[in-house]
């Protein structure tokens, strides 16, 4: 660590280690929380959210049978199965349902193998019916009706993909899928087995899923680009995100949107001001190598240079440029109530003229 950098953390060291003990207070952020009379009344807006457990219904099928099996599930997912199986899976059965070809015999191992059916069954205990799930959905998409009227909710299907760490994702602009095995909780055991950090903990609770499923609906709409940006770009980027994924989960805790802790929440808003003068002080704000800011956008252990990894409990989040980025985006939408969510999302795409009419100051 140079001497720049050294002498910064002393600075503000003592800040760091008060504020752990006052972690357990509640931080009520000013000017971006979604109060009652700000979630507008989605009442009469309807939602027909067609949804469907792939997951049961492929593993309802005769083993003995499979090939049988598979033509009855292609007339229920016509549009589907085959992507499943040979562009997800790389089975590359290609519509052939025999049982004799090698990739319905993959696809046995996956039906059969003791791991396999354990993980399903799991799924099914945790998720015995849906119901529950896609009222979230809907609500949420009945907000993003609201906010954009020409928006079309896709169809969702639920998998199990075996932890493949696929989440939720998009299989076209009428359909998403939504992977439940990654949606276990933390205290799931194999997902160390399958290299996932436990930083990453908060991703895979149930509480998570609307989250996971409407920052997909963002990113296909508005695709993350990290080439040629500056930590600035990037942050306001991440920052209009998290202001949708607010929008969108009104009633959704922020410490779940951002994937954090409640002591990690609590110290980013008490330790505003010392991380973006963090940022400008090591020339970061405007600086362009990748390696030395993507850390700071994308979830981690702790922050970059303002934690040391011995520490024993961690009060920084890795993704702190996500949450001051949120707080830009904010203070720039305080700054121009005319400006809608739609608007802010289709444009504003300078980072630079943003921070500048936002009149951001954190303390």
């Amino acid at each position: 660590m140079n001497n720049k950098i050294s002498s910064l953390k002393c600075h503000y060291g003592p800040w760091r280690y008060m504020l752990v003990v006052a972690a357990s207070f509640l931080i009520f952020l000013s000017g971006c929380n979604n109060s009652s009379e700000n979630i507008p009344d989605i009442s009469n807006i309807n939602i027909n959210l067609h949804t469907s457990r792939f997951d049961k219904d492929l593993y309802a099928i005769d083993t003995n049978h499979i090939g049988e099996g598979l033509q009855k599930l292609y007339a229920r997912y016509p549009d589907f199965l085959n992507y499943f199986l040979d562009t997800l899976m790389a089975y590359g059965i290609r519509g052939n349902y025999s049982d004799t070809s090698q990739g319905i015999r993959e696809l046995d191992t996956f039906l059969t193998y003791k791991d396999y059916v354990d993980l399903e069954d799991t799924i099914k205990k945790k998720y015995p019916g849906n119901k529950d799930i896609d009222k979230e959905l809907t609500d949420g998409f009945r907000f993003m009706k609201y906010y954009l009227p020409g928006y079309t909710a896709p169809r969702i299907i639920y998998l199990n993909m075996g932890l493949s760490k696929w989440s939720s994702f998009p299989v076209d602009t009428t359909t998403l899928c939504v992977g439940l095995d990654m949606f276990l909780g933390d205290g799931f055991p194999h997902y160390k087995d399958v290299g996932i950090p436990s930083y990453m903990d908060a991703h895979f609770r149930r509480t998570y899923l609307p989250v996971s499923v409407f920052s997909t609906v963002y990113q296909t709409m508005h695709p993350f680009v990290s080439d040629d940006k500056t930590l600035l770009d990037l942050m306001v980027q991440r920052g209009k995100e998290q202001y949708f994924l607010h929008k969108i989960l009104p009633y959704t805790p922020d410490s779940v949107l951002f994937g954090f802790t409640q002591i990690q929440l609590n110290w980013c808003g008490q330790n505003e001001g010392l991380v973006y003068n963090f940022f400008i002080h090591q020339q970061l704000l405007y600086n362009k190598e990748g390696h030395y800011i993507t850390p700071y956008v994308y979830d981690g252990p702790f922050a970059k240079d303002l934690e040391s990894p011995s520490d024993p409990v961690k009060v920084t989040p890795g993704n702190i440029g996500t949450w001051l980025g949120y707080r830009i985006v904010c203070g720039y939408m305080a700054e121009h109530s005319g400006v809608s969510l739609q608007e802010l999302l289709a444009g504003h795409n300078d980072a630079t003229k943003l921070l500048e009419e936002a009149r951001y100051r954190p303390k």
